[in-house]
């Protein structure tokens, strides 16, 4: 834990109640915000196809984090600021760029978690051959349906009428990201979470570089310098060759190495799913496919799976049916997990890459975190 915060009676029971594994951060407002406390994991120890080093949720304006904190619930919006609370219904309905201005609002090193961070929690699951379940069918899981949380409208799980999500962190531990009442809740399911850090510019994947889109002070605006495209050749970091159109197919016609993605085809480093299959049934079919420095980095961030059976355990791996969405034209920016009305195609490996920055679904919110 981090020395710089001092004890107080709410926080200190709750470091008690989880053995050290959560705690409460202050606001800039005084408001109370429940985090998870994620030490810091090698890539290399969650899948031997990742980069050598710390995962890149850990790597913040260049230097390797002991720990990342994660909010223990979903965010709900209150006095202007994204907390994580337990038994609230989490806010909805809010864009890329309000759930980024919420999070930041709490203070220095509070942001909304990345996409770096949630796709760091999804392959750490998997190493560990555990998929959490959660609210992705009206109140209960598609998965097990005698596992239900607490409706917000007090309407029975299941039920098609009123609103759906749950008051966070109700569902059983099976809904939490390690089995245990002291992990992370609804991680799959219950709202789609903005996780700011990565977008599709016209079918061109590029990135804010490690977890940079952690910093208050990194631009993530549409026209920020700190957007990069990945080279398909070396995996270094490049000047973005897209606009947001598209010219002659799925991809916009360059000469440039740049990784994208397409419906179909056999471009040069180009990845193809079509939108709405399985996340797992991705592939690098390129005349020229992307290479393997590139495609390490790609699956540290959720990008291109790690196997083509990311479902089950180890030992046994199964068929995974998170899904992916995508719209190849303009910016689309990347949610994750899924929500109560996706079915089995949540998960922590489901991916969004439909809308602009500025929509706001009925079934859209995100999660507050920090790292100092």
């Amino acid at each position: 834990m981090a020395t710089i915060f001092s004890k107080d009676s709410l926080r200190a029971s709750v470091e008690a109640a989880s053995g050290g594994r959560q705690t409460v951060l202050y606001t800039a407002l005084g408001q109370p915000t429940y985090m998870t406390v994620i030490p810091q994991f090698d890539g290399q120890s969650l899948d031997p196809g990742l980069p050598a080093g710390p995962h890149a949720m850990f790597m913040v304006g260049g230097v390797a984090k002991s720990e990342y904190f994660v909010g223990t619930y979903q965010g709900q919006v209150v006095n202007g600021e994204l907390l994580s609370l337990p038994g609230v219904d989490t806010s909805t309905s809010v864009s890329h760029d309000q759930i980024v201005a919420y999070a930041r609002a709490c203070g220095v090193g509070h942001h909304a978690m990345t996409n770096a961070a949630f796709a760091g929690l999804a392959l750490w699951s998997r190493a560990n051959s555990f998929q959490p379940r959660g609210n992705t069918s009206y109140g209960k899981s598609s998965d097990s349906a005698w596992e239900t949380g607490r409706r917000v409208d007090g309407f029975n799980p299941g039920s098609t009428v009123g609103a759906p999500r749950i008051l966070t962190g109700s569902g059983p531990v099976s809904w939490r990201h390690d089995n245990t009442p002291a992990g992370i809740a609804d991680l799959n399911g219950n709202t789609w979470e903005w996780t700011p850090g990565m977008r599709l510019m016209g079918g061109e994947i590029q990135i804010i570089a490690d977890n940079n889109a952690a910093l208050s002070a990194t631009d993530l605006s549409s026209a920020s310098a700190e957007w990069k495209a990945i080279n398909g050749a070396t995996g270094a970091l490049m000047v973005p060759t897209s606009t947001g159109t598209i010219a002659g197919g799925d991809y916009v016609a360059t000469t440039a190495n740049s990784v994208r993605m397409a419906a179909a085809g056999t471009a040069n480093y180009t990845l193809v799913i079509k939108s709405g299959q399985s996340f797992e049934a991705m592939t690098n079919p390129g005349v020229v496919p992307v290479g393997a420095v590139a495609l390490a980095l790609l699956k540290s961030l959720g990008l291109f799976p790690v196997s083509d059976l990311l479902g089950g355990t180890l030992a046994m791996p199964a068929e995974n049916s998170d899904g992916i969405w995508c719209e190849l034209s303009g910016e689309r920016l990347p949610l994750r997990g899924g929500s109560w009305l996706v079915g089995a195609n949540a998960g922590l490996f489901a991916l969004h890459l439909v809308n602009d920055r500025a929509y706001m679904g009925p079934d859209f919110g995100g999660r507050p975190a920090f790292v100092l």
